[in-house]
């Protein structure tokens, strides 16, 4: 593992970051496999792990697993504080409190305030006591560093970097997002001030990893045949000295060991000439099909009207990039189109518009499913669902 270092405190962290909000999918979560990811991560080098409060039980497995294998003095833990959620200062302790409890940690290395968009974000809970209770927490060491996730427009974070004393920040960051939010200038910014950056989305949840356009898939083969789109993906970001970590959610040990094999590979200015001018071809294919920069996080979910938001969009982007035939392929089945009347189609949202009040990359949702609904379920596709579902019943 390859480490990079906190300018502000002198601390190692690991080029490669944990990121355990999508290693947690319900009821159904595998805690032994998920407990094997962890162990096989630490054991790999990998020593920043992020988490949530929102991240439904995230902080509690990951609690669990470190205190049950005593590996918590070897790893820094970075949660967040769901300031959204915080009505009154007493709030923060509420939040706070409770994720000492689920991690079984007295202090956190990092912690965020979750998903700040703009000053005025910012400036209500400066309202409710917050950087008094900051102090408090460093001066106690129940703080180690304290910083913010950002979600917003470019401008919103130059503001806030200007506003409080951060020791750290978490960008959404990856080829195809290098002038989106905080962007390549909000990186180096930060930078400037001395801030370590914590990368997430480098993979754009998992599009820039699997399932590319196939003319994409062609460039980047024809460039390196031993090289994944991952390694790729991966490659442009430690080339930037400006990261400190980047996150990854994986999910199987054969993604951990891919991105630790290619983390002990990263050091700034990795990458040639040539090496990003393949991705810059990439990136032109990509901006011709990636029509919703959708990331699959879920923060849209649960749709009063069962629309399933990520997988229309995942499907609609795929009809372009795949071809339209493997987009309905996925439409169908991702919808629960034909199996059942109780469906999760794009036509089934009223435009109640409480989705994108939850969205952190700010999508006009309710836009963008009406042009889903357009492509996704012509007239002639909607006559065939319902001849299919009387077919089934039938039988």
């Amino acid at each position: 593992m390859r480490y990079r270092i906190d300018p502000i405190s002198g601390t190692k962290l690991s080029a490669l970051g944990f990121g355990c909000m999508r290693y947690v999918r319900g009821a159904s979560t595998d805690k032994q496999a998920v407990e094997r990811l962890i162990m096989q991560a630490i054991e790999s080098g990998v020593n920043y792990f992020d988490t949530a409060y929102i991240y439904g039980t995230s902080e509690a497995i990951l609690g669990e697993i470190l205190h049950k294998n005593n590996v918590r003095d070897k790893v820094h833990i970075a949660t967040k504080l769901p300031h959204f959620m915080c009505k009154t200062s007493a709030d923060f302790d509420k939040f706070f409190d409770a994720q000492k409890e689920r991690l079984k940690t007295d202090y956190f290395d990092y912690y965020l305030i979750h998903s700040l968009s703009d000053a005025r974000s910012w400036q209500r809970v400066v309202a409710m006591g917050i950087e008094d209770w900051i102090a408090a927490k460093k001066s106690s060491g129940e703080i180690r560093r304290i910083g913010f996730s950002f979600h917003g427009a470019q401008s919103g974070f130059m503001e806030l970097l200007d506003m409080y004393g951060w020791e750290f920040c978490m960008i959404q960051y990856n080829y195809m997002n290098e002038n989106y939010q905080a962007g390549r200038a909000g990186l180096q910014k930060a930078h400037s001030k001395g801030l370590p950056v914590i990368v997430m989305e480098p993979l754009l949840g998992g599009k820039l990893a699997v399932d590319l356009p196939k003319k994409a898939e062609k460039l980047f083969k024809d460039a390196d045949p031993s090289r994944s789109p991952a390694e790729w993906s991966l490659l442009w970001l430690w080339n930037q000295p400006e990261v400190t970590v980047v996150l990854s959610g994986m999910n199987s040990e054969q993604q951990l060991t891919d991105n630790a094999a290619s983390a002990a590979k990263s050091s700034p200015g990795m990458a040639t000439e040539a090496d990003l001018a393949v991705i810059e071809s990439v990136r032109k294919v990509f901006r011709e099909t990636f029509k919703v920069q959708c990331t699959g996080c879920d923060y849209c979910m649960p749709c009063p009207k069962n629309v399933n938001i990520p997988g229309c969009f995942s499907a609609y982007n795929t009809s372009f990039g795949s071809g339209f035939s493997t987009g309905l392929t996925e439409y169908l089945r991702s919808t629960n189109a034909v199996l059942s009347k109780d469906n999760l189609l794009a036509s089934n949202c009223v435009k109640c518009g409480l989705c994108e009040k939850k969205c952190p990359q700010h999508i006009k949702i309710v836009e963008e499913l009406e042009a889903v609904k357009r492509r996704m379920e012509p007239f002639w596709i909607s006559i065939a669902i319902k001849i299919l579902r009387l077919w089934i019943r039938a039988r």
